[in-house]
Parts: structure tokens; sequence; C-alpha cells
């Protein structure tokens, strides 16, 4: 075999006219990556704030981004896709722009347009650069093989021509406009709470086909069998004795010196708002104590009112070892139900839900104990849970409508009905 160092001076002058060109490529391709890389991670903590995986997770075998989640609307359910990288039945198949115009618009790459399930009408106000990064990430995850068929309206919403009416009355094709009178904190909440964190998807009131009423934005509706509070600072029924600091607590680990989330919310803090940055959670904390709410306080009912008597019995019996007799709970564990806006609600779901099936707050890495309420469901009738229900909304600060009966036997109607669609 012949000596290297024979071949030494052609290897040389190979390399003086190779490695320019090499290095320059080698160059710009590690930059290209070290772009990549930041806009990954860009997407994927974006992805986080949005809550994607929520909707999007495969509910059977647990495999992120893969689809089939019932997502229930008042006119049916509707099935989350897959949107892994699958090219055949995810979108690994799709442009960029094709995935801009599905996530800012509601346009799927064969033109017709998606269910507002799939809350295109906040993710617009997302800039498109914020979008490509969350299609970055999602280019990145593993693909997973799973069709899905979202078309599960009954007729005539099954009709996805429809939606050319509603994008008309509801849809605003509008990127999110920064305020120039406010703070860059103030601006970076608003974009979060109105464009990736779609807050206003849950929190914010519908007409009866499913659009926002905007002139009352943040201030609660009900939703999928629980009441989402109203955000803004209203001190009769928001937030308007919560501090920023307490926002940031709640939506950080799950629970501050008021409440204790439970429900959708339970998995919106643990998916998404307990990974977000403190940063972000003390700029959307600042946006929402900027909102004015509607101050609009009910008439208390009269404390001997026969109804209140009975509930007072009943909570001090069953309530008050936990609660305590001045409903004041145990800060940062059990509610505070003399101050909480769920009680407050203008509408009694949350109240009684808990009531009949209890309720598991959530568990956080900053506050891995999730204290649950028990059921009294089993124990109670429906005319002592609607005493109960009665007596919390019309003790301490609090003043509301009574609770009927009728109300509480619907909701444990409909409770009941939910667990047999879902099975043993």
């Amino acid at each position: 075999m012949p000596e290297i160092s024979k071949f030494r001076p052609l290897i040389a002058a190979w390399a003086a006219l190779a490695l320019p060109a090499c290095n320059v490529s080698a160059a710009a391709h590690a930059a290209s990556r070290g772009q990549d890389f930041a806009r990954i991670q860009r997407g994927r903590y974006l992805a986080v704030a949005a809550d994607c995986n929520a909707c999007h997770e495969d509910p059977y075998d647990g495999k992120p981004f893969a689809g089939g989640m019932a997502i229930e609307t008042p006119f049916g359910s509707v099935l989350a896709p897959n949107i892994t990288p699958d090219r055949d039945t995810g979108i690994g198949g799709w442009s960029e722009a094709q995935f801009e115009a599905a996530v800012r618009r509601g346009r799927r790459p064969d033109g017709k347009r998606l269910y507002p399930a799939m809350p295109f009408p906040y993710f617009v106000k997302m800039s498109p650069d914020d979008v490509a990064a969350i299609r970055a990430y999602l280019a990145t995850i593993e693909p997973v093989r799973h069709a899905v068929k979202a078309d599960q309206l009954p007729f005539p919403f099954s009709v996805r021509a429809s939606m050319l009416l509603w994008d008309a009355l509801y849809f605003a094709d509008a990127p999110f406009a920064p305020d120039p009178t406010k703070s860059a904190p103030w601006n970076r909440g608003a974009y979060l709470v109105q464009g990736p964190a779609h807050c206003g998807a849950c929190h914010t009131p519908k007409t009866a086909l499913g659009g926002d009423k905007t002139a009352s934005a943040l201030q609660g509706y009900r939703i999928q069998g629980w009441f989402a509070p109203n955000l803004t600072n209203d001190r009769h029924n928001g937030l308007g004795d919560w501090s920023e600091a307490d926002i940031v607590k709640y939506l950080e680990t799950g629970h501050n010196r008021f409440d204790a989330a439970s429900g959708p919310m339970a998995d919106e803090v643990k998916n998404s708002s307990s990974l977000m940055s403190p940063s972000d959670l003390s700029a959307m904390a600042l946006y929402l104590k900027d909102q004015t709410g509607r101050a609009t306080a009910a008439q208390r009912i009269d404390p001997k009112d026969p109804r209140m008597v009975a509930g007072g019995a009943i909570y001090d019996d069953l309530c008050a070892s936990c609660h305590k007799a001045d409903g004041t709970g145990v800060p940062n564990l059990i509610p505070d139900l003399a101050a909480s806006a769920a009680v407050a609600s203008p509408e009694p779901t949350t109240v009684i839900r808990v009531m009949l099936e209890g309720a598991n707050s959530v568990a956080t890495k900053a506050e891995p104990t999730g204290p649950a309420m028990p059921t009294f469901g089993w124990q109670l009738t429906d005319a002592q849970i609607a005493a109960v229900g009665t007596y919390i909304r019309n003790s301490w600060t609090h003043a509301s409508p009574a609770v009927t009966e009728r109300q509480v036997h619907e909701a444990r109607r409909m409770l009941a009905a939910d667990r047999a669609a879902v099975g043993p």
C-alpha cells in the first residue's frame, strides 16, 4: 500500500480549492439549523400556550396530536383531526401556507371551511410567523397514522357550506393590533389572551349560533356542563377581588387564596398555563385586570327564606368543616366560597355540578397536592342541593337568584347521560 504522505500535496491542493466553499456551506447550514431550532422551540412554547394537545390528543392511547378527541358543541360533537406529520392521515403533506390558512382563517387545504370548534376566530390574532413556528414544531413530532373522521355533526350542521354565513357574521380576518396607549406587557397579555390562549372561547358569552357576543367579552359562559366564570375586573362576579399576583398564582399552580382549578380549567392549567413563562402569565394578569365588566348585582334572598334556612343547616352539617362557617375555606387548598367568582356567576351550573359529582382540583409541579371535593349527589335530593346552592350564592358577599329543583334535576339528568355515553 503506498504511503499517504505521497498524496499530501494533492490533498492540500484539493482542499485549498474545495474547503472555502465547503466552509461557507457548513456555516450557512449551521446557521439555518440554529434558526430552525429557535423557531421550533418557540413553536413548542406557543403550542403549549394554545393548549393544542388538549383537543388533538388521541383519547384512546394518549398519543400527542394524533386526533380523535370529541369536542362538544351545542350542535353536536366535532372530532379533532390528526395534526402529526403523517402524510396520509395528518398534516405532513400540508404546506406552510395551507397550515396558516387552517389555523388563522379556518380553511382546509381542499378549500372547505372549518367549524369554530377549531378556535380560528382567536388564532387569527396570532402573527403568521408564530403560526409558522407552531408548524415547524409539529413537523418534529412523531408521525402517527390515525385517520379521523371529523364530521360528526347531524344535518343540517354537517353542511360545511353553512360556515359561509357564520364566517360573515362572526369571523373578522384581522390580526392583533397593539394598543399604542398601553405598555408592552399589557399588549403582550392582550395578544396571549385574545390569540393563542383563546380565553374567550370558553369565557365569552355566545349567540344562538355560537358566535361571540363581543360586547360581553370574557364575562362568562356555560360550556360543556360547566360555567366558565367572568374574567373581567367586576367585583360582583368577576376577578375584582383578585390581584395580579392572585391571577398569576392560579394560572401557574392551579390554586390561590380564593380558588382551585377543576373541570376543564384544571386541564388547561396542567397542560398549558402552568408551563408558560412567569412574564407571560404576569402580562395576561395585567391585561385581565384592565378589563371592565358589567357590575350587575341581583337582589339578595332574605336569610329567613325557608330555602336559605334549609340550605344553611345542610351547609353547617356537610360543608363548613372544610369551607368554614364564613365560607373562606383554606388559602391555596380549599376554595373560598365567600369570594368565589364561580359561586357568584350569573347561573349556578358549576355550583350544582360540583355538589352533584364532586371535583378534583389540579395537581401541578408547583403544588402537587390536588384536593378533591366529595360528591353529595348520592346523599342529597334535588331540593336539598337547590337549597344549599341558594344559600351559598346568597351568603357573605353574594346575591344571586335562587337555585331551583328543576335546574338540579336537569343537571343530574345530563350528567347521567354523559356517563352513559362514555360507558363503563
